[in-house]
């Protein structure tokens, strides 16, 4: 959803080769478990291991901060997606930082194909947290605030990344697209922008932005996750001094009744969730 009119080249610093080295970003993975549409990106192999070309990397950081950058400043929300375990905490922590949705946990099944599911799911997170929060359940019985506390931790659980999600995102940066493939297809055919890192032994054409770099390593990890996470603030400041204003979801899709009851375990097994 990036306007042209607000495209700019980004004043974030793209690290240097040495910054990378130490990171640890050139390694890819073994040379027997590469795509071979990697073959650009890869400048040699030593001991068996594919040696990614930073050279490259750094052209492809410059290109994916700018998007999100300008998709941002537009107005637009970046989903962070990252389940692995050393991504996890990571992606949480600067998700939150700029006010942006994530997944950390487990994708959610049909968040960007089925999203109309999930906004009841949302609807029903919001409805509960605000009964909690204002002391509306003094009416309940014990049994029945205990059923609706625990329904609120399950949902807290699964959806609480993207609590405050109203519309699909306008792109997304996703950590480890082997992992993520369940997200990559949705993301792909709901036509959503993705942003990723792609090691050696994936296929880089699956997404808008690749950035070819290690995606196991921590200090890789850190370096990309932070990077992005400056372009989305670099994109939150341009679009406060451009006064532009969040985009909304359509007026009709945003009409909601009052009091959302649904069946939870239903929506979760609907949509492919396991039991959290």
């Amino acid at each position: 959803m990036t306007d042209t009119k607000t495209q700019s080249k980004s004043k974030i610093s793209v690290p240097s080769l040495l910054e990378m080295l130490k990171a640890g970003v050139h390694f890819g993975h073994l040379t027997s478990r590469w795509h071979p549409k990697m073959a650009p990106f890869i400048f040699t192999s030593r001991s068996g291991i594919h040696i990614i070309n930073l050279e490259v990397t750094r052209q492809q950081l410059e290109t994916a901060l700018r998007a999100v950058s300008d998709t941002v400043a537009a107005g637009g929300t970046m989903l962070y997606v990252g389940t692995k375990k050393q991504a996890q905490q990571m992606v949480k922590t600067k998700a939150e930082s700029v006010g942006m949705p994530y997944v950390h946990e487990r994708w959610i099944g049909g968040l960007l194909t089925n999203f109309s599911i999930i906004k009841k799911m949302l609807a029903r997170h919001a409805e509960l947290g605000r009964l909690l929060s204002e002391g509306g359940m003094e009416h309940l019985t014990k049994k029945e605030r205990l059923e609706r506390e625990r329904e609120f931790k399950r949902l807290e659980g699964v959806i609480g990344g993207i609590s405050k999600l109203e519309k699909i995102p306008d792109i997304i940066f996703m950590i480890d697209l082997r992992r993520e493939k369940t997200a990559l297809r949705e993301a792909r055919k709901a036509g959503v922008p993705i942003v990723a890192l792609c090691d050696t032994n994936v296929n880089p054409d699956m997404v808008t932005y690749p950035i070819v770099a290690n995606d196991d390593a921590i200090g890789s990890l850190e370096l990309m996750t932070d990077l992005i996470t400056e372009a989305a603030k670099e994109g939150l400041a341009r679009r406060a001094s451009e006064a532009i204003a969040p985009v909304k979801e359509d007026t009709e899709e945003k009409t909601l009744e009052p009091k959302v009851t649904i069946d939870v375990d239903s929506v979760i097994a609907e949509t492919g969730i396991a039991e959290v």
